[in-house]
């Protein structure tokens, strides 16, 4: 009687139908094949692939395998990637290792069947329509305590992401504040907001907003926005190296006597550099100069350098530094001041 009324009940149908389907979509996500140079092979779900790292997950395993792209002979799967290659295309695609030749792979561009050298992918994530799985976010703190002087100094840094087909965009916050015995509070935060549209040839347009208040330099606030044009001169499963340059606003409001205001328009030039094949460490570092077109003689310099070790678990720790020049600070004020921060943090991905 009971399961009469299940097979006739039109609800009971739906409900089973749906659990088929999902069963039926668990199996397909986890048919994607890799076999390694050493011809181990691996069942499961590519999760991402950036910066030389394959992430796969399986069913026969509690946490997701790491494998480095270029240990990888053929890869085969159904789903929709965004693929980067070193070259800076940019193509929506499954990827199938070419029959006859496993140093390469198929994918499909605007509808035409194409085939490239596994090396040349440099970045591929699954094409879903959630927002989630489109974010990269990584925060870490740090806090640090002499008992001499009784200082106390905690930090925060954060990263955000957020990748399309044809752009990206990514966020900031860090926090630096001091407290000592028989001396004023310090505190330096700078946030960022970025936009880069990816061209042909690893061009890039860039528009970016950065803000810093710095009690070193009797910084209340300044807010620099810039847009230009970058290029990379250098993508691989190795490093990436690019430059760019363009226009600068820049606006500053600082806490001297006067409470000086100023506005100014700059010119900017930048060179970055990212490696990260050397086992868990990875390396960040960038350089932008800015030479003023409305303060004679006037530039400034902004420098950032972090050196990351991954842990388990999406745990990492970090060492960050950073620098900043004014060849004309207000009176009283540094014409420099850096920040050096260690902390510990998480990544979300």
């Amino acid at each position: 009687m009971h399961k009469k009324y299940l097979l006739n009940n039109p609800y009971s149908k739906c409900f089973i139908l749906s659990i088929f389907s999902l069963l039926s979509n668990l199996s397909w996500s986890q048919n994607d094949t890799i076999v390694l140079k050493n011809n181990d092979k691996i069942i499961g779900e590519i999760k991402a692939m950036d910066r030389g790292v394959a992430t796969v997950k399986t069913d026969y395993s509690d946490s997701d395998f790491k494998i480095t792209w270029i240990d990888i002979k053929s890869v085969r799967s159904n789903q929709t990637y965004l693929i980067t290659l070193s070259s800076g295309k940019r193509i929506n695609s499954s990827l199938n290792t070419k029959t006859g030749d496993e140093a390469k792979v198929t994918v499909l561009e605007e509808g035409t069947e194409i085939t490239i050298p596994i090396e040349d992918i440099v970045y591929i994530k699954p094409v879903k329509d959630d927002f989630l799985s489109r974010i990269v976010a990584s925060v870490s703190v740090g806090y640090n305590i002499t008992k001499s002087n009784n200082l106390r100094q905690f930090s925060i840094n954060s990263n955000l992401s957020y990748t399309a087909y044809k752009w990206l965009l990514t966020g900031s916050y860090n926090s630096v504040r001091s407290n000592q015995d028989d001396v004023a509070e310090t505190q330096r935060t700078d946030a960022s907001l970025g936009f880069k549209y990816f061209m042909k040839n690893d061009w890039f347009y860039s528009n970016d907003a950065s803000f810093l208040s710095n009690d070193e330099q009797k910084l209340k606030l300044r807010s620099t926005v810039k847009g230009g044009l970058g290029k990379y001169f250098v993508h691989s499963n190795k490093l990436f190296f690019g430059s760019g340059f363009g226009i600068a606003w820049n606006n500053e409001q600082f806490s001297d006597d006067m409470n000086t205001n100023r506005n100014s328009m700059e010119a900017y030039a930048n060179v970055t550099l990212n490696m990260f094949d050397f086992s868990d460490f990875s390396l960040n570092t960038d350089l932008t100069f800015y030479p003023s077109l409305t303060e004679s003689g006037r530039y400034r310099a902004d420098y950032n350098l972090n050196l990351k070790y991954d842990l388990p678990l999406d745990f990492f720790i970090k060492l960050g530094l950073t620098y900043n020049y004014d060849s004309k600070p207000v009176e009283g004020a540094s014409v420099s001041d850096y920040v050096f921060q260690s902390t510990f943090g998480w990544e979300f991905n």
